[in-house]
């Protein structure tokens, strides 16, 4: 299985970003897809997650309201548009894949992730 996320670039506070992640490779019956960030010197912290069929989405608390994430199963595709942004959404942020489709916040439940794209958001 290969992620490659991309969208990431240099915003000020208050604007939009919309990231991608195309999933190849691989097929499981029920998968969960997630979003994930890692600012310096920090530990990856979870964004967002959504279940193979779309009906459940699981968000963090720091990014309710303001982030959406969706998907594409016919294009392999996940999204997450970003709204609102503000200066400490600063980070690389990485898609990934929980093969067993658990939804959960834990990175260690994720067993495949892409390479990352920067988001920056200037105040």
């Amino acid at each position: 299985v290969q992620l490659q996320a991309s969208g990431g670039g240099l915003v000020q506070a208050g604007g939009s970003l919309r990231l991608s992640c195309v999933r190849s490779g691989g097929y499981f019956s029920n998968y969960v897809m997630g979003w994930f960030r890692q600012a310096p010197g920090r530990e990856h912290e979870f964004v967002a997650a959504m279940s193979r069929s779309a009906g459940s989405r699981y968000y963090a608390d720091s990014v309710k309201g303001r982030f959406t994430i969706g998907r594409d199963n016919a294009k392999n595709t996940m999204y997450l548009q970003m709204n609102s942004l503000r200066p400490e959404d600063t980070a690389v942020y990485y898609c990934a894949v929980d093969r067993f489709g658990r939804l959960t916040s834990n990175r260690r439940d994720y067993d495949y992730w892409g390479q990352g794209t920067q988001v920056t958001v200037s105040s």
